[in-house]
C-alpha cells in the first residue's frame, strides 16, 4: 500500500493461519521502497491530471507496482511461497457524501506484471452502500490483534479504532504527518525526525484556537478525510501565522495530541466506558514522532489511558499487514468492511479481484 505522506510503498509478505475462527499471521518480509521522485511527483500531483491523464496514470502505476512486487519477490526469494498479492494502491479522491473514492494502481496491470492473483479497490462497494469507505483496518484488528481494543494509527492521517461491547466504531481524527511532513519540508527535510524541531518551538494559542474550531471537528462518526484536506485546508490556514516553522510544528503537535483526546472522551461517553482496559496501541510513521507520542501520553493521563508501542515491523506494516488479511478475506468470500465503523447500509465483502495467472 501507499500512504498519504507518499514516504514509499509499504510491502508486506506474509503467512495467515486460521483455525476455529481464529487467526493469527507471521511477517516473514517486509520493506518500504522509497519513490522516485519524478513517481512522489507524479503521485502528488494526481488530483490536478485531466480525466484521461488520470486514467493513463492509473495503468502506469498499476504497472510500476507490479513491478515492485517482482522485485520484492526476488530480493526476499520467496518466488514459491506467494501466491495472493492484495493491493490498496495510493487514495487520490475520497468523496463520501458523491459515494467516490478512487485508489490508483490498476489491479488488472499488478496482475498482468506478476502473474498472480490480485484484489484490488477494497473501498469501492463500501462506499457504493452509502459507506465511508474508510477506515477498513478495524476488521483486520478485529482478527488479528485480539488483545487490544483500542488502536491509534498516525499516517497522513490519523484515525482510530475502539473494539468495546457494543461493537466496533471507527474514524479519521485529523491529518497528521500529512502536514507535519509538509512543515518538515520547508526546513529542507522529509519529516521532522523525533520531533525534535516542534520540541523547539512555542505553540502559537490563536493558531491552535483557529485548528481545533475547524468544523470538521464538530462532526459525528462515521467519518472520514480526503487526503487533500491536509494541504488545500490545514496547510493553508497555518502558513497564514507568520512564526517559524518550529512553531508550526509545535503548534500541530497540540493540536493532533489534543484532537487525539477529544476523540477518546468521545468514543468513552458513547460506550459507556464499557472497555475493561484503556492500553492505546499507537502504529504508524508518526510512532516513531517520540516528542508527539510524549504529548499524547501527556493528554491521556487524566483519562487513565496507557500508550503502547509495538515492535518496530508492527508500527511500520500493520496497515500493509491488514491490506493482505482483507485481500485473503476477500479470496474466501469473508466479510472485509464494517458496517458500524463506516455507516455503510451493512457488512460487505469487498475488493475486486484478477486472476493472473494462465487458465
Amino acid at each position: 500500500m501507499s500512504g498519504s505522506s507518499l514516504d514509499g510503498l509499504d510491502l508486506v509478505f506474509a503467512h495467515f493461519h486460521e483455525q476455529a475462527g481464529k487467526w493469527s499471521y507471521e511477517i516473514k518480509a517486509a520493506d518500504c521502497y522509497p519513490y522516485p521522485a519524478a513517481w512522489k511527483e507524479k503521485l502528488g500531483k494526481a488530483d490536478t491530471l485531466s480525466a484521461r491523464d488520470y486514467c493513463l496514470l492509473h495503468v502506469d502505476y498499476g504497472h510500476y507496482l507490479g513491478g515492485q512486487v517482482n522485485r520484492f519477490i526476488e530480493e526476499n526469494n520467496i518466488h514459491l511461497q506467494a501466491d495472493l498479492i492484495a493491493s490498496h494502491g495510493h487514495t487520490v479522491f475520497h468523496l463520501p457524501l458523491q459515494r467516490l473514492t478512487t485508489q490508483l494502481g490498476d489491479g488488472a496491470a499488478i496482475a498482468a506484471e506478476t502473474n498472480m492473483a490480485v484484489v484490488s479497490d477494497l473501498r469501492n462497494l463500501d462506499m457504493a452502500l452509502h459507506g465511508q469507505g474508510a477506515p477498513i483496518v478495524p476488521r483486520g484488528e478485529q482478527l488479528l490483534f485480539t488483545d487490544h481494543k483500542l488502536f491509534l494509527n498516525i499516517g497522513g492521517i490519523a484515525n482510530i479504532s475502539c473494539h468495546s461491547e457494543s461493537g466496533v466504531i471507527a474514524f479519521d481524527i485529523c491529518t497528521a504527518n500529512r502536514v507535519l511532513n509538509g512543515l518538515s519540508s520547508q526546513l529542507g527535510k522529509p519529516y521532522d525526525e523525533g520531533g525534535q524541531w516542534a520540541k523547539q518551538g512555542q505553540i502559537n494559542e490563536k493558531l491552535l484556537e483557529e485548528l481545533n474550531a475547524l468544523d470538521y471537528y464538530k462532526q459525528t462518526w462515521p467519518k472520514s478525510l480526503a487526503n487533500e484536506y491536509g494541504t488545500a485546508i490545514i496547510l493553508p490556514l497555518i502558513q497564514h501565522y507568520p512564526i517559524s516553522i518550529q512553531g508550526k510544528l509545535r503548534t500541530y503537535c497540540e493540536h493532533i495530541s489534543w484532537q487525539i483526546r477529544v476523540a477518546l472522551e468521545k468514543l468513552f461517553t458513547s460506550t459507556k466506558n464499557s472497555i475493561s482496559e484503556h492500553d492505546l496501541l499507537i502504529t504508524g510513521g508518526g510512532a516513531f514522532n517520540h516528542f508527539l507520542i510524549a504529548l499524547i501520553r501527556e493528554k491521556l493521563a487524566p483519562l487513565h489511558v496507557t500508550v503502547s508501542v509495538p515492535d518496530n515491523d508492527t508500527v511500520k506494516f500493520k496497515e500493509a499487514l491488514i491490506m493482505a488479511l482483507l485481500g485473503i478475506l476477500r479470496w474466501r468470500e469473508d466479510v472485509t468492511t464494517l458496517a458500524s465503523v463506516t455507516g455503510a447500509g451493512r457488512d460487505s465483502i469487498g475488493g475486486a479481484l484478477w486472476m493472473g495467472q494462465e487458465p
